[in-house]
């Protein structure tokens, strides 16, 4: 069983999934949906949402590459795409928006509208979407049974963090206002932007090794 990476990368990680999980951003949407809901009821889809987020990216971590195999594709080239869904992710966080990537506009009518209970569009796919779910399969490639547990540790750590911004969402808004989650996002989507660049420059050093000398 190979062993764990080194302390940086998993920082690394819990860094790069908390600005793609970016729960400020969620805050808005998450008030919208809970507005005629009493306090208990926010309690409860706030660790509901947490839950599923850390559900679906574990799942990721112990069976997305294998998928990847059945599928034929290489991880240098998960990386490169992988990277580039980071890097749409993290425009439309520099602008303040969900962007198509994370959410449809169909997808965010659907939340508005009450049809669901919260957990599909608002943990799947706005939190958990196509960008975490890429960075949690990345992170996991290097190693074994007891790195992809410590990957899923700092998966943890992250959802913690959105169940408790997601619980004080009242609090956060009156406090931030819009343009305060505004300005916490862009920075979120500066970060990521280039952790989304690195990415995509270590997937293509693998695939194009010139590229390196």
């Amino acid at each position: 069983m190979q062993g764990l990476a080194s302390a940086n990368e998993y920082l690394r990680f819990t860094v790069t999934l908390a600005a793609v999980v970016d729960p400020f951003l969620a805050v808005p949407f998450f008030l919208a949906f809970t507005q005629s809901r009493d306090e208990a009821e926010r309690a409860g889809l706030a660790r509901l949402v947490a839950v599923s987020v850390f559900a679906v990216l574990a799942v990721a971590v112990f069976v997305g590459e294998a998928l990847l195999v059945l599928i034929g594709a290489s991880l240098p080239a998960f990386r490169v795409g992988g990277g580039l869904v980071l890097l749409l992710m993290a425009l439309a966080m520099l602008n303040a928006q969900a962007g198509g990537v994370r959410q449809s506009n169909a997808e965010a009518a659907e939340l508005h509208s009450g049809q669901y209970n919260g957990v599909v569009p608002l943990a799947i796919p706005l939190l958990a979407g196509p960008g975490a779910i890429s960075t949690s399969i990345i992170a996991a490639e290097k190693g074994g049974l007891a790195h992809e547990f410590a990957v899923v540790g700092c998966i943890g750590l992250v959802c913690v963090a959105a169940w408790a911004t997601l619980r004080s969402a009242r609090a956060i808004e009156a406090r931030l206002g819009l343009t305060g989650l505004n300005i916490a996002t862009r920075i979120l989507g500066l970060l990521l932007a280039a952790m989304a660049v690195q990415t995509m420059a270590e997937g293509l050093k693998s695939l194009f090794p010139g590229l390196a000398r």
